[in-house]
């Protein structure tokens, strides 16, 4: 089983992922309901893949990535978020993200969860 970790304060947004993501065979899922959150999330359930939402109250999704990055490098990390001007992805790059999906775009999120973890990258622009 591969075991995503969705990181969004959106509760419906989780949930509407998690359903997505469940439909394909092997894969499960989890949530976070922010960064910090999903720094003790994957220090506990060691998840195959990451995806953090950008902005999230009390940590957002670079900060996070940032930790997450130190303490787990191998960890696939996918930032899902609205708007993709080139200079967040080059900071999510930066921050140790190996992609980047609009959230105006669930089909690519699939492409990116399976890139990644295939060790690719997979930056979407706007």
């Amino acid at each position: 089983m591969t075991q995503v970790l969705i990181a969004d304060d959106s509760q419906p947004l989780r949930s509407a992922l998690c359903k997505l993501i469940e439909e394909h065979p092997g894969w499960v899922c989890s949530e976070a309901v922010n960064g910090g959150d999903a720094i003790t999330m994957v220090q506990k359930r060691a998840p195959d893949i990451l995806i953090l939402g950008l902005c999230m109250p009390s940590m957002n999704g670079l900060q996070a990535a940032r930790t997450i990055s130190k303490l787990l490098p191998s960890l696939p990390i996918l930032l899902y978020t609205t708007d993709l001007p080139p200079s967040l992805v080059s900071m999510a790059q930066r921050c140790g993200i190996q992609g980047t999906v609009s959230k105006f775009d669930s089909v690519q999120l699939l492409s990116g969860i399976e890139a990644l973890l295939r060790h690719q990258t997979f930056f979407c622009r706007n």
